[in-house]
């Protein structure tokens, strides 16, 4: 039996739709927006429209943006002969929030991962590969450290190498907090690899 009108049974189904919403919490959010006022509740719909249409990537480093450049890549102020490596847009604000990092990024929108048929073709490497005909000192390869980014990571690797450009990857290790009783092998094989004179 249905305890709510079909209206709202859409709406909680919908919400349980995104990722990281199970039915309580899109319950949740369906009754938080049946009680908004109708101007607030409109407006989040035509926010929600407007970025599905308005959208879109970067020319130069694909990341999504509603102009032509993300203002990461039209900021001259930036290394633009750094490029980071990410695999998603997500990660290129982690790295973003550190405040550490000025270069510029390139996001390859997934890893390559046979076992789910990604290949090098299906991710934005040709892209990659077409910036290195600009003046480019250094790619940071800053995929996840698991096994299919270190397989991007390793083919990356060995596409940019021929060129000249300068290759590095991002250190892994332990993390802030971590007991290391809990941390698999070979994360503190890198923590070890990657040690720093104190």
């Amino acid at each position: 039996m249905d305890l709510y009108s079909g209206y709202i049974n859409r709406l909680i189904g919908e919400l349980s739709l995104l990722p990281g919403i199970g039915y309580k919490t899109a319950q949740r959010l369906a009754f938080h927006m049946i009680n908004m006022p109708k101007e607030s509740v409109k407006k989040l719909a035509d926010s929600m429209v407007e970025a599905r249409e308005k959208v879109k990537y970067c020319k130069c480093c694909y990341t999504l943006t509603d102009n032509d450049l993300c203002p990461i890549c039209s900021d001259n102020a930036r290394d633009h002969k750094q490029i980071m490596v990410v695999e998603n847009t997500r990660d290129m604000n982690a790295y973003e929030k550190t405040g550490r990092y000025n270069g510029v990024y390139h996001v390859l929108h997934g890893a390559i991962n046979p076992s789910l048929g990604t290949g090098p073709n299906d991710i934005k490497l040709k892209e990659l590969i077409e910036r290195l005909e600009r003046e480019v000192d250094e790619v940071i390869i800053a995929t996840n450290s698991s096994i299919e980014g270190e397989t991007t990571a390793m083919y990356i690797s060995k596409l940019i190498k021929p060129t000249g450009v300068k290759v590095t990857r991002i250190a892994s290790g332990v993390p802030v907090g971590g007991e290391l009783e809990y941390i698999d092998e070979v994360t503190l094989s890198r923590a070890l690899d990657a040690r720093v004179e104190l």
